[in-house]
């Protein structure tokens, strides 16, 4: 037991009722003890004035005794409640009033006629309560104690009256011997049914004190609200993060402590319950913050909706670094490009500039036909750089999207019928496309995608085989190595596969299949998946690579699926 200053003060100007809210466990009965007796005393006198006409065959010092330890009872109530909060050693203070309740009961009984009394049954009583301070061994000896007690004020009664209205042994015995029983069932069923209680009361005092501290440790902000979003618990991180104490914000509408939460649950489309997201929030001190917010629901114990869980933490720091990574990442690829691009045009304005040089140096003495093919050279090599600016352009800075609702099996097949011209002998397409599967997209750069994803399929079978594109609905692509850098939801998604069965790539040319201007052909740019993976990503949707050495491969893109028109 704490004997602190603050509590001490408590219990003073506090007395039996401040224990009762705040003490241990113990004071706590202790005051439940105090009411105990003050409940025998009123049933003591209750029972005194029902039957005082019957009090005559007592005589007066009977009747005097009666009333006066009635008011012992009381005056003993009252006292015992004014040294309670003064108390040092509870254990010791409980067994002194359970044998001031004995003694008190053992008057009654002596002055109400001994084995006749009608108070032999408060003897089971004391024996009952007991058993909210003590555990087994102090209930059976609070019972033998009342059993001893009413034994002898059945022997001082027997001895008292004497003569012809003397009880025989016999008699005396069998009252003893049932109140003595009766104390000694009761006093045992009610310590069995107090230990019960006392274990199942620590158990639940433990997962309660665990579920506290836990909640308390969290590093993250913990709110609940009821069904009204009204704000019912807030852990010390919330707190810290709000700036507001759980006493003011217990309470208030959680928009008012999270302004923007709400928002972000209520906008159709904007978040689902269970997701995390970030909002801005605005701190205690003024600056500008960002929280990762989960907002969850929270059930009663049959499963209904009673309220939400709302978990968060400040990434602020978190946001900062994102920042400062893109732009890291923003000119590292400036870098890159920038030696890519010189690669690039360094072949091609070689090419061309020794031709001009030969010309120049030459002049008339050059023949008509080394004229020629030097100047087909520079055309050539013209045509290259001009084709490689322009797929840098595309790349870069693709055209502005012009979105419109897109039944993938019509665009599929518009394809197939282009593709059915340009494809080689050896090469033949399959299609899996089902209806009534649509998305909003640009058209044009939809085919561009599907166009440079056959191209490469073909290019990647030198022998022949098969192109699959497979449409279907249900979860978008994943990342993982190699893949687009998008992820999308879970639902909702149309998914589009092209899959061939050429040779392959090995996992270090998976890794770069989307950087500009890698390539592992002898002809082309290095742009074409690069272009793919800039449209897919503006069009908001995911894109990634499934191939292995001489096992094919499978581009999947997934792209938000949109409702077709019929």
């Amino acid at each position: 037991m704490s004997t602190g200053a603050p509590e001490s003060e408590a219990r003073r100007t506090g007395g039996s009722l401040g224990l009762l809210s705040g003490g241990n466990p113990l004071e706590q009965r202790l005051v439940v003890l105090m009411a105990a007796r003050l409940g025998l005393a009123l049933v003591s006198l209750g029972i005194a004035l029902a039957v005082d006409s019957t009090l005559d065959e007592i005589g007066d010092p009977g009747r005097v005794g009666l009333y006066t330890t009635v008011a012992i009872a009381f005056l003993a109530t009252v006292l015992m409640g004014v040294l309670l909060p003064r108390i040092r050693r509870p254990q010791g203070f409980g067994a002194l009033n359970i044998a001031a309740d004995i003694a008190i009961v053992s008057a009654l009984v002596h002055f109400s006629g001994g084995p006749d009394s009608l108070f032999g049954f408060l003897y089971v009583v004391v024996a009952l309560y007991s058993a909210l301070l003590f555990e087994r061994r102090g209930v059976l000896l609070a019972a033998g104690l009342g059993i001893a007690s009413y034994g002898a004020v059945l022997l001082a009664a027997s001895m008292g009256r004497g003569g012809e209205d003397g009880l025989s042994s016999a008699v005396l015995w069998a009252v003893w011997g049932f109140h003595g029983a009766a104390i000694t069932i009761g006093a045992a069923l009610a310590s069995t049914l107090a230990h019960a209680l006392r274990q199942r009361t620590r158990a639940f005092e433990h997962l309660a004190s665990l579920h506290r501290h836990t909640v308390e440790s969290l590093m993250s902000g913990l709110l609940t609200t009821d069904a009204d979003g009204r704000i019912t618990s807030f852990n010390p991180e919330a707190e810290r993060i709000t700036g507001l104490t759980a006493g003011v914000a217990q309470g208030r509408a959680l928009a008012d402590v999270l302004p923007g939460c709400e928002v972000h649950r209520e906008t159709p489309g904007a978040v689902a319950m269970g997701e995390r997201y970030r909002m801005p929030f605005c701190a205690p001190d003024g600056s500008d913050r960002h929280l990762g917010v989960g907002s969850y629901v929270l059930r009663d114990g049959e499963g209904r909706a009673s309220g939400r869980v709302v978990i968060f933490q400040d990434v602020s720091v978190v946001v900062a670094m994102e920042v400062e990574l893109r732009r890291s990442e923003r000119l590292a690829a400036v870098g890159e490009l920038s030696a890519s691009i010189a690669h690039e045009i360094r072949n091609p304005l070689a090419a061309i500039a020794g031709s001009i040089q030969i010309l120049q140096s030459e002049r008339g003495d050059v023949a008509a036909d080394s004229r020629g093919r030097l100047m087909e050279i520079v055309l050539r090599e013209t045509d290259r750089l001009d084709a490689l600016i322009g797929g840098f352009l595309r790349y870069a800075r693709p055209g502005p999207i012009k979105p419109e609702l897109v039944v993938v099996r019509r665009a599929v097949e518009d394809l197939a019928e282009m593709l059915a011209k340009a494809l080689p002998e050896g090469i033949r397409l399959e299609l899996d496309v089902p209806e009534a599967l649509a998305v909003e997209a640009d058209p044009d750069q939809l085919r561009q995608v599907l166009w440079n994803l056959c191209l490469n399929a073909w290019q990647a079978m030198p022998g022949g085989g098969e192109i699959r594109i497979e449409v279907g609905a249900g979860a978008a692509p994943q990342e993982g190595p190699g893949e687009g850098r998008n992820r999308g939801d879970e639902e909702g998604w149309v998914e589009i596969c092209v899959r061939d069965a050429g040779t392959g790539m090995p996992p270090e040319v998976l890794e770069h299949v989307f950087d500009p201007f890698f390539t592992t052909k002898t002809e082309g740019s290095g742009l074409g998946l690069a272009i793919v993976h800039r449209i897919i990503e503006e069009h908001g949707g995911s894109i990634r690579v499934e191939s292995g050495e001489n096992c094919g491969t499978a581009v999947r893109i997934g792209l938000p699926r949109a409702e077709a028109r019929t």
